[in-house]
């Protein structure tokens, strides 16, 4: 027996697949890397634009601290804003790069195994071979 073609039953596909298909061998820009949420981002270039971002921040900081404490402190607030979306952002893409949802992120809430499960699933642990739902291999995009 045969199944017809418009089964309202039958499982869609081709969506899925399309998906998969457009963003395979992708590379992002580093503007969708810091402030988009979707896409998958393998551990090298997110320890690298982690730290690309962390280092220079450090240093500033550093420097404003030394010429005035008011003015670090007018200068961190809105940094630390930023670097708390740009933080989610690349999280959010190496879980998906683990083939698990953004909400992951929020296991670093729990004080220590939280931090200690983020930096070795997240940080430590490749991600999966071949596309998933997020997006296509981010291995071979960098």
């Amino acid at each position: 027996m045969e199944v017809p073609a418009n089964n309202p039953y039958q499982t869609p596909q081709a969506p899925v697949a399309d998906a998969l298909s457009a963003d395979a061998g992708r590379k992002l820009t580093p503007k969708e890397i810091y402030f988009s949420f979707e896409g998958r981002l393998s551990r090298k270039p997110f320890w690298l634009y982690s730290l690309a971002l962390i280092v220079p921040l450090w240093i500033l900081f550093f420097i404003l601290a030394l010429i005035s404490k008011t003015l670090m402190m007018i200068v961190a607030v809105p940094l630390d804003i930023v670097m708390i979306w740009v933080g989610l952002a690349l999280q959010v893409k190496r879980w998906h790069d683990r083939d698990k949802s953004g909400w992951w992120v929020l296991i670093g809430l729990i004080p220590l195994i939280g931090t200690l499960w983020v930096f070795v699933e997240a940080g430590c642990l490749r991600g999966t071979e071949g596309g998933n739902r997020f997006g296509g291999d981010a291995t071979d995009q960098y």
